[in-house]
């Protein structure tokens, strides 16, 4: 049997352990926060006491770190999994960082042993929960033969965007600047709403039919009218990290990004209100101005 790990095992990384571990994968995982390793523990997860352990005790490892140089360390570190995992193995890089950031990873590793699947996920908390994301995996076609039942067991749909590193976090940053753009329109047409004096349920059902209707705009409406603006797993930190991403890659080829700009704002101007909240707190950002509220 085929052994797997997670490194991050936050609301992301604990629905991939979730679902290897049903998948009948011995998992291995890290996370710092003593709380989450207590749960990965009681879903039926291997707890490791350093990132070097999980490397030593898996084929496959799944990282899903915050930030880029929370990935850098737990690949290239010290006690890190190119030292420690045995040649052969393989990294699947599902943490949103910035596409030259997984580039300069997959150099370092070079002659390693170890391949590197850079490989984002889109679906979030839901998804991640019931192994329904969607992965956009880049790496050697050899590569993602090898792990692809590790990856099926996690995800719905898994798309092929590239060869090398850096092509994942790529497709990532060009659907993040979407989203992002998405969900600030969403707030602000909630807001509208709410200062017409509008139902949200009303407002609701004609979106949800309407073609703006989808998913994130679904969801975010469900979740401002019944007034649910903490623990819903999408928190705020993650969007304005991954509009960051998308921001800076854009400068980086130069090319103006209008509507996600003004979307980073947006979360900005949330995440500076309201620290504690998911994404659709922003929302309320603009309601405190009109003084009023979008209920059912």
């Amino acid at each position: 049997m085929k052994r797997a790990g997670v490194i991050g095992l936050g609301n992301m990384g604990s629905g991939l352990a979730r679902n290897l571990i049903k998948a009948g994968f011995p998992t291995t995982g890290f996370d710092l926060d003593a709380g989450r390793m207590t749960a990965f523990h009681a879903m039926g997860g291997i707890p490791a006491e350093t990132v070097g352990d999980v490397a030593k005790a898996s084929d496959a490892i799944f990282v899903m770190v915050m930030t880029a140089d929370q990935a850098r360390n737990v690949i290239l570190g010290d006690d890190g999994i190119v030292q420690r995992m045995e040649p052969g193995g393989t990294v699947i890089l599902t943490a949103t960082i910035g596409p030259l950031d997984a580039r300069q990873i997959g150099e370092a590793m070079d002659g390693s042993g170890i391949d590197l699947i850079d490989s984002p996920v889109s679906g979030g908390f839901p998804g991640a929960q019931s192994g329904t994301l969607t992965l956009m995996a880049a790496g050697p076609d050899a590569a993602l033969d090898r792990v692809n039942p590790f990856m099926t067991a996690v995800s719905r749909t898994i798309h092929r965007v590239g060869q090398r590193p850096g092509h994942g976090q790529t497709i990532k940053a060009c659907l993040q600047s979407l989203m992002g753009s998405v969900f600030s329109a969403t707030y602000e047409a909630a807001a509208l709403a709410a200062k017409a004096g509008v139902s949200g349920e009303v407002l609701h059902r004609v979106f949800s039919t309407s073609g703006a209707g989808c998913g994130i705009v679904d969801e975010s409406l469900e979740n401002i009218i019944d007034r649910r603006f903490e623990g819903t797993g999408s928190h705020i930190d993650t969007m304005h990290k991954d509009l960051t991403i998308s921001l800076e890659f854009a400068g980086e080829l130069g090319v103006p990004l209008h509507v996600a700009s003004t979307a980073l704002q947006v979360f900005r101007a949330g995440r500076s209100r309201f620290p504690t909240g998911d994404n659709q707190v922003c929302t309320r950002v603009v309601e405190e101005i009109i003084g009023a509220e979008l209920h059912r």
